[in-house]
């Protein structure tokens, strides 16, 4: 007896018909999470444009900090890719709480009183208050540097008086880049600092008010890091 194979077109056809959309569903998912994080950064650099006109940060310092965390962060043995590119992202918004502090605090000449010192240090909270409300991934990671980065590793800081690492691992990243382009730039109440005494000054500070892992890295890779602060100045 001959035996044919037979060929079930309508099976096959599911097949295919089933493939492509599944395609097609990966790529409309695709599209709408790329949307949904180019709207997110979008909402990062409005907020970030406020905080340039309310305060004494300037797109410069915002971009330049952005520039080191990521270096940091590209430096460091166990960040994702996608973990680097959300530090650099969300690292503009670590001073946004500033939008609200008052106007003759943010820029005082000189020493600020206790009192003062205590109202300006409200920005750390004030920005979390702001940000906890987003799930998005972006948001979070500025919630966490906003809320964390002036916080030390020997728990000095504020505002929680979180330890080592307890704080998270982004804010310990934007603490350094923060404080290096604040000290190697002129602010209302200081003058600049040229970038040897300022890496000398973050140096010294491993282990007390920085992450002693980073504090290696920076100080191993110290030319890339004043390249940064020469050439976006």
């Amino acid at each position: 007896m001959e035996f044919k194979a037979t060929f079930k077109p309508s099976s096959q056809l599911a097949v295919w018909v089933n493939l492509d959309l599944h395609v097609k569903i990966l790529q409309s998912e695709k599209r709408f999470l790329s949307e949904l994080e180019n709207s997110q950064k979008e909402i990062i650099y409005v907020l970030t444009e406020l905080m340039e006109d309310t305060s004494d940060e300037t797109g410069k310092h915002i971009k330049r900090v952005a520039d080191i965390s990521k270096l940091l962060a590209t430096l460091h043995h166990s960040l994702s890719d996608m973990e680097i590119d959300d530090i650099f992202f969300a690292a503009p918004l670590h001073d946004i709480g500033k939008i609200t502090i008052p106007y003759e605090i943010l820029h005082k000449h000189g020493k600020l009183t206790d009192e003062e010192f205590h109202a300006m240090q409200a920005h750390t909270t004030n920005a979390h208050n702001l940000l906890k409300k987003s799930s998005r991934r972006l948001m979070k990671a500025g919630d966490i540097i906003a809320y964390q980065h002036h916080e030390k590793w020997d728990g000095s800081g504020y505002p929680q008086g979180l330890k080592a690492e307890e704080i998270h691992i982004y804010a310990r990243i934007v603490a350094i880049a923060d404080v290096l382009d604040a000290l190697t730039h002129v602010r209302v109440y200081k003058q600049s600092w040229d970038f040897d005494t300022a890496a000398k000054y973050i140096i010294e500070r491993k282990g007390s008010q920085f992450d002693p892992y980073l504090i290696e890295l920076f100080s191993h890779n110290l030319e890339s890091f004043k390249k940064i602060i020469e050439e976006k100045s």
